[in-house]
């Protein structure tokens, strides 16, 4: 590869902060405002025009539930549950305060990008930079990152600060800093959501059969499985999501694009099908995603790896932060398979839109209330001042099935700003944080963590 010397350059320390971090998804955000809720000044960068990541650039407009697996105990409070209240008040939102069987909770991501802006701004000590792009860290040679080169339209230029979150979902922060990285074999396939009003008119329908119908009239649609909601607040408004981008490694720039371009020829495709197949049902897309959404790229190397094994055998992690109950969901890498492993005991697998394989994963009669996720996970193996939240968390396949959704990767968030700060306040490497203080300062701010 042809190579080019670029010159030294001398940066401004444009900002100066006790925490900067990186990526504003909700996960980053609730880390920003956790932190900042503390007294630590904060500056987040993202390189969207808004925050949510996936939830709003992503269209990906559905959370699960805030309750165990029996329905009668709420295991999730905090920010996610501070902000369902928010766009309770705006109407935006599937009722969420009582279980009664509902485990998938639709909302409005328009209004929740207005929330999260309100959010941050009414926390003085955050700095938001939005079309701010995060280039590398600058480490001091001690193990400690003293800042990263970052760059927006007023130039390239340098955030200082004591302790770095890496939200970028990707991990590109803790590979840049020397963290060891993890691949997997067969990482979750990307897929991208749309908006399609009218989706709901076409009655009865069958996609899978009547895709295979229609592939040869139109080659660029996806496999089949899809999944969606009606957005609250709309009549006519659903969100789908029927792309499947198989084999990607979206850590590749080539591939990440070719992968968007692909979901958006899948996305074309079955707008063709649907108008062809229903000319009276008038049915029109409505918003594409400003990225793909990734489910799956790299994993940070971390001082404890969450195991599936001993997740789900309900292990009562010493220094828990989070709990959950979204079942262990592997898609398919090469194929459409899916798989559901249930916290009710259950497993189900399909393939074509048809189960191929139901058994029990516990015995009959017993179910895991919920799972708990380690503090340990999100600490990079090596880092003093640096840990990251979101989908690079340390963790297995299976665990990762489980862990990877937004209620899950908020109370991430929450617990990264929470051990931010205690490492700041107790001038202490972020591996020797107090679990047991964060858990605490977690509780206090309304989080419902229990070991």
């Amino acid at each position: 590869m042809k190579e080019i010397l670029i010159p030294a350059e001398k940066l401004p320390v444009a900002e100066e902060a006790d925490i900067c971090v990186v990526g504003g998804s909700c996960t980053g955000v609730f880390a920003a405002i956790r932190a900042a809720k503390l007294g630590a000044k904060v500056v987040i960068i993202e390189s969207q025009n808004r925050f949510g990541g996936a939830a709003t650039c992503g269209l990906v407009c559905m959370w699960h539930s805030l309750f165990d697996i029996t329905g009668e105990k709420q295991i999730i409070g905090g920010l996610t549950f501070e902000t369902m209240k928010r766009l309770e008040r705006k109407n935006a939102i599937q009722p969420f305060r009582n279980e009664h069987g509902l485990r998938h909770i639709a909302f409005n991501s328009e209004e929740l990008t207005l929330e999260l802006d309100a959010m941050v701004t009414e926390q003085k000590r955050i700095r938001p930079l939005f079309h701010t792009f995060y280039s590398r860290p600058l480490p001091d040679g001690e193990g400690r990152i003293k800042g990263i080169v970052a760059e927006n339209k007023s130039g390239r230029f340098v955030v200082e600060a004591q302790v770095f979150i890496d939200a970028t979902g990707d991990g590109l922060l803790c590979r840049d800093a020397g963290i060891p990285m993890l691949r997997p074999a067969n990482p979750q396939p990307p897929s991208a959501c749309a908006k399609i009003e009218n989706f709901r008119r076409m009655k009865e329908l069958k996609l899978k059969e009547l895709i295979e119908e229609n592939r040869s009239r139109f080659p660029d649609l996806p496999c089949g499985y899809y999944w969606g909601c009606d957005i609250p607040g709309s009549e006519h408004t659903y969100m789908f999501s029927g792309t499947r981008i198989m084999n990607c490694n979206c850590m590749d720039a080539n591939e990440i694009t070719e992968a968007e371009l692909e979901s958006r020829r899948q996305l074309r495709a079955l707008m063709d099908l649907f108008r062809t197949s229903y000319p009276d049902a008038a049915v029109s897309l409505q918003a594409l995603p400003s990225a793909i959404g990734i489910r799956e790229s790299c994993h940070i190397t971390s001082i404890g790896q969450l195991k599936g094994a001993e997740m789900l055998a309900d292990t009562k992690y010493p220094d828990t932060i989070g709990r959950g109950t979204y079942p262990v969901d592997i898609h398919g890498n090469t194929d459409d398979s899916i798989t559901f492993k249930h916290l009710t005991g259950e497993r189900k697998t399909f393939r074509s839109a048809a189960l191929i394989r139901e058994d029990r994963w516990l015995p009959e009669g017993k179910v895991l209330p919920y799972y708990r996720i380690p503090l340990s996970s999100l600490i990079p193996a090596g880092s003093r001042n640096l840990i990251a939240a979101g989908r690079m968390l340390d963790a297995d396949p299976e665990a990762f099935g489980a862990v990877r959704v937004m209620v899950n990767l908020n109370q991430c968030g929450e617990a990264a700003g929470v051990a931010a700060w205690c490492s700041l306040q107790n001038k202490t490497d972020l591996p020797k944080v107090n679990a047991q203080e964060v858990r605490n300062l977690l509780n206090n701010g309304g989080s419902l963590v229990e070991i």
